[in-house]
């Protein structure tokens, strides 16, 4: 089986730095999404990926590789504070002739695109996610979530992590893509299998994937590898999946493959990912009618004004409800951010809607902002860190407070 190759990665519209990742090293593919700040972020997929790529020189699984990336984050930022706190998301695939591994943390993803259909091959570690298979959410509430970027499960964040692991057969024909959540975050699955469609040169479609999630928004830092599998002078084969769900072609699932300490425990990955099709116009509609009005009967005009009347009272009394509803939910959201120049607990959510704040200052300390951003940890204290009560606030201005002071006494 020949592999073709395309990758690339961008920072985006937003972002200072990149703190995505890519490994391309054949037979050996991965992609890395840091956190934990501009620094942490890029050390974290940076290291994860060389690691990954140093292990997979010896002896041992995927998932061992990826166990051994996760230990080596995690001690980097142990000893090293100005990194304390990173991760990354990793996802990895191994090809081993007509099988591809793979290995999966985080909200990155792969897709495998087969005869004009589009499956998802991993599952979303992420808050959101959990709230939408346990029927808490919608998955359209999913996509606007407030919380939809909050990971259950990273590199590097514990000593230990749990892999899924699993792999999938492919044949000629077959797109692998593994991408950073800065794609799926701006194209919807059904745009991202159109360029997969029209595009078949992979280096051309990862450009055009950059350049459409930069033109959407290009809120994060976008990164994307391609795997074309060809067989030159051999028709196309009916491939057969191992690891795809039979009952349903347009959903697939990462399942384990006989590793109960990193995918034996039952997570299936998402649902349907094919964006549903427009549905065809019925054959049949419905009549249009004015009311009890009898055709060709005028509207009495005292009618008129008291539909009027009752259309404008019951618009007013929703908008009163919905800012109602919006103002006790901005009092019971608390975050800690910069006022003055100084960090200070905020009461309310760091936004605006038409000009009007949603925040007031509670208390504002002798902390020196700038001596707090010049920490890795809160370089983006400008857009808020957020807690769920005034005592979980005031938990993370004295966390702030303790390391200010540690860095002036160790001094530059």
């Amino acid at each position: 089986m020949k592999v073709r190759v395309g990758a690339a990665s961008d920072i985006g519209q937003v972002r200072e730095g990149n703190e995505d990742a890519y490994l391309v090293d054949e037979p050996l593919f991965a992609v890395a999404d840091g956190m934990g700040g501009h620094r942490g972020g890029e050390v974290a997929s940076s290291l994860a990926l060389e690691t990954i790529q140093r292990s997979f020189r010896r002896s041992g699984s995927l998932g061992e590789h990826v166990e051994e990336a996760n230990r080596s984050v995690f001690e980097r930022s142990q000893l090293d504070r100005n990194v304390a706190g990173m991760g990354t998301t990793l996802t990895a695939a191994l090809v081993e002739g007509e099988r591809v591994r793979l290995a999966h943390v985080g909200d990155s993803r792969a897709y495998l695109f087969r005869e004009g259909e589009l499956h998802r091959l991993t599952e979303d570690h992420t808050l959101v996610h959990r709230m939408v298979r346990e029927g808490e959410i919608s998955e359209a509430e999913a996509e606007t979530h407030p919380h939809r970027s909050i990971l259950t499960r990273a590199l590097g964040v514990d000593p230990g992590v749990q892999v899924d692991e699993g792999y999938v057969e492919v044949a000629p024909g077959d797109r692998l893509l593994l991408c950073t959540d800065g794609l799926t975050g701006m194209l919807s699955e059904e745009r991202i299998r159109e360029i997969l469609e029209e595009t078949a040169d992979p280096h051309r479609a990862v450009d055009r994937f950059v350049q459409e999630a930069n033109r959407a928004g290009g809120v994060d830092n976008i990164t994307a590898v391609i795997l074309d599998f060809e067989e030159e002078g051999q028709p196309t084969r009916e491939p057969s999946t191992t690891t795809l769900q039979d009952a349903e072609p347009a959903t697939t699932t990462l399942r384990a493959e006989g590793a109960p300490a990193r995918g034996a425990n039952g997570e299936t990955a998402a649902h349907s990912p094919r964006a549903a099709r427009r549905p065809s116009p019925s054959a049949s509609r419905s009549p249009e009618f004015s009311g009890s009005t009898r055709p060709g009967a005028p509207r009495s005009p005292a009618r008129r004004v008291t539909r009027l009347a009752i259309g404008a009272g019951i618009a007013v009394a929703v908008l009163v409800l919905a800012l109602v509803g919006l103002r006790l939910y901005v009092d019971s959201q608390w975050f800690v951010g910069v006022s003055e120049d100084r960090v200070a607990i905020f009461r309310g959510v760091p936004a605006q809607v038409v000009g009007f704040e949603l925040h007031s200052v509670v208390l504002e300390t002798p902390i020196d902002a700038d001596e707090a951003r010049a920490l890795a940890l809160y370089r983006d204290l400008d857009d808020g860190i957020t807690a769920d009560d005034r005592e979980g606030a005031e938990a993370i201005v004295e966390q702030i407070r303790v390391d200010v002071a540690r860095a002036r006494a160790e001094g530059p």
